[in-house]
């Protein structure tokens, strides 16, 4: 085996370490291996020392790659991979959030709700590794999440994109090491997140326009954008759905974490699958699912009200 082929990217260091890749990016960072500038990440005096090299491609450029012996520095191995962190240790990779805003978006996403006892843990939350914890000195109620939760590819980009963080490819770069073909399957943590076909269309077309200025794809979707607003119901248009597939909700309710999607009776083959893929994705999940259909213009009071209801929400 050549020394070229002993040379690990970061993410595979990560990777051999059993730990997640945010946490050894961030750890380097705190070590002083490496340094950020600009959207790159570049090595340091003491990156160097330690083995720390480039390595070109010509489908991810440059990105850094480390001596597979690190895997047995003190340093690296001491790191704890099983910990648990909560919002405010969150900080340490989005550094311009708050612990508030950072629980808030938490929330924002369906995994903790806050009440007069603090956050609490939703089924979603519970679902991807969250537990309750109950603060020995307040009485007060947080989460704690698994590590791992900072490398979640739907929470990191809702959290970078709430945080107006540079983006970049590094971790994709990155990805690629030992000579071998790129790893398509890990997640690109910086990478930007695509902008949904429909609303490119939409906003090159005559779309129909909430009262509160939303902008919707049908007459029945601005019927029900103006329900919404008119029940004083904060809401978001055009929702990714927290998952890894790009799925997009026609509406989203922070308070109560409700999705909704309208069902036009002239809606194109690929709208309705998008719709019936929703649907499935969100049954799956166990997330909250409203459809409205063309029928249920005329008594929007029922089937929302009823419905929103049924997920303890009044209106």
């Amino acid at each position: 085996m050549s020394h070229e082929e002993e040379r690990l990217s970061t993410s595979a260091l990560a990777r051999a370490l059993e730990i997640p890749v945010q946490q050894l990016f961030v750890t380097l960072k705190d070590y002083g291996w490496i340094r950020r500038h600009a959207d790159n990440w570049l090595l340091t005096q003491k990156g160097e020392y330690e083995g720390g090299t480039y390595r070109d491609s010509k489908r991810f450029g440059r990105y850094i790659v480390w001596p597979g012996a690190l895997v047995q520095h003190p340093l690296l191995s001491a790191i704890e991979s099983n910990q648990r962190i909560t919002a405010s240790q969150m900080r340490r990779y989005y550094p311009r959030l708050q612990p508030r805003q950072l629980n808030r978006a938490l929330a924002e996403l369906g995994l903790q709700r806050h009440s007069i006892l603090g956050w609490e843990l939703t089924d979603f939350g519970r679902h991807l590794g969250g537990q309750q914890v109950e603060s020995d000195s307040t009485g007060a109620f947080y989460v704690s999440w698994p590590h791992e939760i900072v490398d979640h590819p739907v929470i990191h980009r809702e959290l970078e994109r709430l945080s107006g963080q540079p983006e970049c490819a590094e971790q994709n770069r990155d990805a690629e090491h030992a000579g071998a073909a790129p790893e398509s399957a890990e997640p690109d943590l910086f990478a930007q997140v695509e902008t949904e076909p429909e609303s490119r269309s939409l906003q090159a077309s005559s779309a129909c326009s909430g009262i509160d200025g939303h902008q919707t794809g049908s007459p029945l979707q601005a019927v029900v954008c103006n329900w919404l607003y008119l029940a004083q119901l904060a809401h978001a248009t055009r929702r990714a759905l927290p998952v890894e597939e790009p799925l997009w909700a026609d509406f989203y309710l922070p308070a109560g974490s409700v999705y909704i999607d309208c069902w036009d009776d002239e809606a194109a083959p690929p709208k309705l699958a998008a719709r019936l893929r929703n649907k499935e994705v969100c049954k799956a999940e166990g997330l909250r699912y409203l459809e409205v259909n063309a029928a249920d213009v005329e008594r929007l009071d029922e089937v929302l009200g009823r419905g929103l209801l049924a997920f303890g929400i009044r209106c």
